[in-house]
């Protein structure tokens, strides 16, 4: 008769950049416990408790005491930190070497680390984090983890290959004080990916402006009459290319401006849908025209891309509605199916690792 592994059953995570949850769920949808997730947005609240069993506490990472942290988890229990710093600062859409000191909530994440001495460490971000230079970040914060005693590994997932339906690329890190964290193997391979109408094709249909009846959050931004005119203009898989000249913005006519071909575009049913980002809701902000509506996708479409599951609660009844800040907390997240990745990398590892 087998057992299952004490590292396992007594295993218990901590979610830091928690936002709502994306992360969490599928920490929890593997049969991982999470006692807590800690992020300074205080709208995040009501979803991230609502969906999970896990308290939501709202402080500031560069502030927070280790003490705090370490007090969360229950004694004896394998101890795994998973947390997601914000992006922004090394994505696709920053040109530059990030500014300010947002870089640096990944020096106080180590810190947190070093400190606090989980079992296992789990962060996701952008690629693009391998890439900047000040000095050599990524370099850095391994280096530190691999000084405080851990097995370091990282990948970079393609979301398609996990089922998730759109085209994100993530680093994920993994360290462990056991060994090295192998990544599970891919579940689907090119021509078997997820599409945009796998996804969303079966929702009603919506005008630009409308909510849906039977589903809140599946509610289009309202068009003005020319961006109105922009999308009715724009075939599936275009853009402002396509267009008469008479619609074009300015901006799209200088050297600059050319090379955004996305804004304005449309998705393709065929194809898993683009990147999901805070502003997803808005044509003018990336591919997010519906495949075949006169309209940007929902935010229901939009979570259904991040694979929240559908009955998954956003909308705060004790809050006036806002589809700004809902379209945010929906394009932060790290998406779902994601998350269970993670976990079930994990899962693996400590069942291989069994203490008995």
């Amino acid at each position: 008769m087998t057992t299952t592994p004490k590292r396992l059953t007594n295993a218990t995570a901590i979610d830091l950049f928690c936002g709502v949850g994306g992360m969490t769920h599928g920490l929890v949808k593997e049969g991982i416990n999470v006692a807590a997730g800690i992020d300074n947005d205080p709208t995040c609240k009501y979803a991230y408790e609502k969906n999970n069993a896990a308290k939501f506490l709202q402080a500031d990472i560069r502030e927070i005491k280790a003490s705090e942290i370490k007090a969360l988890y229950p004694k004896g229990h394998t101890r795994i930190l998973v947390g997601c710093a914000p992006c922004q600062p090394f994505s696709g859409y920053t040109s530059k070497q990030p500014k300010g000191d947002k870089w640096s909530l990944l020096y106080s994440f180590a810190d947190l680390i070093e400190k606090t001495q989980p079992d296992i460490v789990s962060m996701e971000n952008v690629p693009g984090l391998l890439k900047f230079k000040r000095p050599r970040i990524f370099n850095e914060f391994t280096q530190r983890l691999k000084d405080a005693g851990y097995h370091v590994t990282h990948s970079i997932v393609y979301c398609p290959d996990y089922g998730i339906p759109q085209t994100r690329s993530r680093l994920v890190l993994f360290a462990s004080k056991y060994g090295d964290i192998k990544l599970i193997d891919k579940t689907r391979k090119q021509g078997e990916y997820k599409t945009v109408e796998d996804t969303i094709k079966n929702l009603p249909e919506l005008s630009d402006g409308e909510t849906c009846p039977d589903d809140p959050l599946h509610k289009a931004a309202k068009l003005s009459p020319m961006n109105k005119r922009r999308i009715e203009a724009t075939p599936p898989a275009g853009g402002w290319k396509d267009w008469d000249k008479d619609l074009v913005l300015k901006c799209h006519t200088k050297k600059k401006g050319k090379s955004y071909v996305s804004v304005y575009g449309r998705m393709r049913w065929d194809s898993p849908a683009p990147t999901m980002t805070t502003l997803c809701t808005g044509i003018g902000n990336g591919r997010f025209g519906h495949p075949e509506q006169d309209r940007a996708i929902s935010l229901r479409e939009a979570a259904l891309f991040q694979t929240f599951p559908k009955k998954y609660a956003f909308i705060d009844p004790a809050v006036k509605f806002c589809a700004k800040a809902i379209s945010r907390q929906i394009g932060n997240a790290v998406p779902v199916t994601l998350g269970r990745v993670v976990a079930k990398s994990i899962k693996e590892h400590l069942a291989e690792h069994n203490d008995g």
